[in-house]
């Protein structure tokens, strides 16, 4: 098992704490992570079972970081928490029976939209909005199904809450993180206990890296406090896009044409 060198592991140590710097900062961490655990030799299930026990510890350090500053509340978002656990449990065990490559063909365009959104509204999520959906409205729409698409799929998560916070809870952009990450690290745990069951996690490599991804994590969360939109915008566009062009690589010819077929 080549993954157990030290120096493999000093490598995935280094790439957990930068995928959990960007991962709190503007999500996306998995884009940065997964392809490091397949190409040290992880089956594809066995990498997605891995990221998301280290992509925990990293929302976690997180998640942890915004609440200790006061920007984030756990009684004020404990139906959000529990609508998103049930979604992405959900999610989890749907895909171990369906095909979760039927998403490749939408799941770039919405990235992409996500980024030009961003992009096109320099002056969104600088303050706070008109909320347009109360606390168990948002729960449903976002939590369940974002949840249900983080377990079942997952590209690209993070920035979809961001989105979701800021246009239906009027949530501005610093705050919406701060939400973000608990409900990333809430899917995660769901995700990661039906992994757990099915024996699919590596620990080593999975500790190893989450060790890296605490260290990130927290960091990327001082440092969007910090800075607040300066940083968290532009890394958002940055991350929306390159997850674009990940998602169309790794996508067979066939799909490319019909995506152009679609378009002109």
């Amino acid at each position: 098992m080549d993954f157990l060198a030290l120096d493999t592991l000093g490598m995935l140590f280094c790439i957990g704490l930068i995928a959990g710097w960007v991962d709190s900062i503007a999500g996306g961490g998995g884009l940065i992570a997964l392809p490091a655990l397949l190409s040290v030799g992880l089956s594809p299930v066995q990498a997605l079972a891995t990221n998301k026990l280290q992509g925990s510890f990293g929302t976690f350090a997180a998640t942890a970081n915004f609440i200790k500053k006061g920007h984030l509340k756990i009684n004020d978002v404990w139906p959000m928490i529990m609508l998103t656990f049930i979604g992405s449990a959900s999610g989890t065990l749907l895909v171990q029976r369906l095909d979760a490559s039927i998403l490749v063909d939408i799941i770039p365009f919405l990235l992409l939209a996500v980024g030009l959104y961003f992009l096109a509204k320099p002056k969104i999520g600088l303050e706070d909005q008109k909320q347009r959906v109360g606390l168990w409205g948002f729960s449903f729409i976002a939590g369940f199904t974002l949840g249900f698409y983080d377990g079942f799929f997952g590209p690209g998560t993070g920035s979809f809450f961001a989105v979701a916070f800021i246009t239906l809870m009027g949530f501005n952009l610093l705050k919406a993180t701060a939400h973000t990450k608990i409900l990333n690290f809430t899917s995660n745990i769901a995700s990661l206990l039906f992994f757990i069951l099915g024996g699919q996690v590596i620990w080593v490599v999975g500790l190893i890296m989450a060790m890296g991804q605490m260290i990130g994590g927290y960091v990327g969360a001082h440092m969007s406090m910090k800075h607040g939109s300066k940083i968290i915008r532009p890394l958002l566009v940055i991350i929306c896009f390159a997850m674009t062009g990940k998602l169309v690589l790794d996508t067979p010819d066939h799909i490319i044409r019909q995506w152009i077929s679609l378009v002109f």
